[in-house]
């Protein structure tokens, strides 16, 4: 039987206050993430915030901003902090998992390319089934060596490398159909 669980990653306050912050895409973020959130809860599919802590300014527990972002008004099974790009290392997320018999991760939050993509690895290889909501995923422009890749690239590729590898990739509403 599979047992599921929706890892919401890093969906804090912190990424206000960055430099590449963009409202573009946050709307269509903002409603997915909730009507996924929403859908779990209904299913009685457990909840995970995980947060990112480290020393830079806006991501200090002292900042005050490592806290959910304002739309978010669900109450989680647990929290997790993370110091690292994936949700695994150092944070007793697994043990928490494998302690209830969950064995199938949803995977979504900010940095669609970063941190919920090392997650979606990382957890692949520790012998997870692994969903991937892309649509409720953020990200922003990256720019390296004079090429700026768009959020919607950055999200392709993401979905690109980790499909039929680390993950599936599923629409809300298909994650929310097969969990039904």
């Amino acid at each position: 039987m599979t047992r599921s669980a929706l890892l919401n990653i890093d969906t804090q306050c912190s990424f206000f206050h960055r430099h590449y912050w963009q409202e573009t895409e946050f709307p269509a973020f903002q409603q997915a993430l909730n009507e996924l959130i929403r859908g779990c809860e209904a299913l009685q599919v457990p909840v995970v915030d995980i947060f990112h802590v480290d020393g830079d300014d806006v991501f200090t527990l002292e900042s005050g901003f490592v806290t959910p972002m304002p739309f978010l008004t669900h109450r989680p099974a647990v929290a997790f902090h993370k110091h690292v790009h994936n949700a695994f290392t150092d944070t007793g997320l697994d043990r928490w998992l494998r302690g209830r018999d969950i064995n199938h991760l949803i995977i979504a939050g900010i940095r669609t390319e970063q941190c919920c993509e090392t997650t979606a690895r990382v957890a692949s290889d520790l012998g997870y089934k692994v969903t991937f909501v892309s649509e409720a995923t953020l990200t922003f422009p990256m720019t390296w060596q004079g090429v700026t890749l768009d959020a919607q690239t950055l999200r392709h590729r993401t979905e690109t490398v980790l499909q039929g590898r680390f993950a599936s990739i599923l629409t809300v509403a298909q994650t929310l159909e097969q969990l039904a």
